[in-house]
């Protein structure tokens, strides 16, 4: 794996090895090993064009973890500000000779046009709707984790699934390993052709509850959806599609709760629900750390040297 754009580019073979090897990396951390020798003389760049807290300081700790040198450049302190296009601010900085380049873009496909202008390996960190595939590879490892498989089992996605790079990146490597995958929200919030996604839709929270082994919820991604109103208000969203205390005691005893975040208190989900023992929103970023010192180690062929260190 040259470079790490979308969930297509994970194969079941690669998910288990990240997977097994970020298992190894979280024993480590819990450990209170901190500082690894692993990509000492590699440089990492976080170029966003987008905020970010978990994504970004994930991907920033990974680095220096590992002992790279980072360096994090953002659109309101870089020369993005004064005019410079998306390749030219490539082109100068693969002069700088970086090892990994970590993008964000608001512009679906960034990530395949940045590709020919460096020499460094890119990996997708989230382009516009299109896709976020270490989110994804996160999500399925605290499943199996949690699970010890995710072969039969049924996830269901809920709320703004047209706006979201995690559906769909979610939907792709779920499905690869053997889970069937499922939708839930407003029809104007669905996308068109779901069946591309390879997700079937549930048209009512019964429905969740009689299938969901796991259920992700995802916040409203406002600043996608061009200032069109595709729902009445927040609080009518809330109650139709949010999960409070109520509806989570409805699910069946085994069902987990996942979030990418940021997640909305109120809005797709309740304090109490945050709170749950069923919650897995807090592993998920222990495991995000963890998957991303893999994948880092991995875009820098010091995958087999980042094993011998956390044995």
């Amino acid at each position: 794996m040259e470079h790490l754009l979308s969930a297509e580019d994970i194969s079941v073979e690669t998910f288990n090895e990240i997977y097994e090897t970020a298992q190894k990396v979280k024993r480590a951390l819990r450990e209170g090993r901190k500082k690894f020798s692993v990509l000492r003389g590699k440089c990492v760049v976080n170029l966003f064009f987008e905020p970010s807290t978990r994504t970004r300081s994930s991907f920033e700790k990974a680095g220096k973890f590992l002992s790279a040198d980072v360096i994090n450049i953002s659109t309101s302190t870089s020369s993005v500000k004064k005019g410079e296009s998306l390749i030219d601010t490539l082109k100068n900085l693969d002069m700088m000779h970086p090892d990994v380049i970590v993008l964000r873009h608001p512009c679906e496909g960034a990530p395949y046009t940045a590709k020919p202008f460096v020499r460094a390996a890119i990996v997708n960190a989230g382009d516009g709707r299109h896709q976020h595939p270490t989110q994804a590879l996160l999500d399925a490892a605290t499943l199996k984790e949690h699970f010890g498989t995710l072969e039969g089992k049924r996830i269901t996605i809920v709320g703004d699934i047209a706006n979201s790079r995690v559906a769909r990146s979610d939907a792709i490597l779920l499905r690869k390993l053997g889970a069937e995958v499922f939708a839930y929200g407003p029809s104007t919030m669905m996308p068109r052709y779901p069946t591309a996604m390879g997700i079937k839709v549930l048209t009512n929270f019964e429905e969740v509850i009689e299938v969901s082994d796991a259920v992700i919820l995802l916040r409203i991604q406002l600043e996608r959806q061009n200032a069109k109103k595709t729902f009445p208000s927040v609080r009518e969203y809330s109650e139709l599609f949010g999960l409070n205390r109520k509806r989570l005691n409805q699910l069946k005893p085994g069902t987990v709760i996942l979030h990418p975040g940021p997640f909305n208190r109120g809005v797709e989900l309740t304090n109490d629900v945050v709170v749950s023992e069923r919650t897995l929103i807090f592993n998920q970023v222990e495991t995000g750390l963890a998957v991303r010192m893999v994948v880092l180690s991995l875009m820098c062929r010091r995958l087999e040297k980042l094993k011998e260190e956390v044995q």
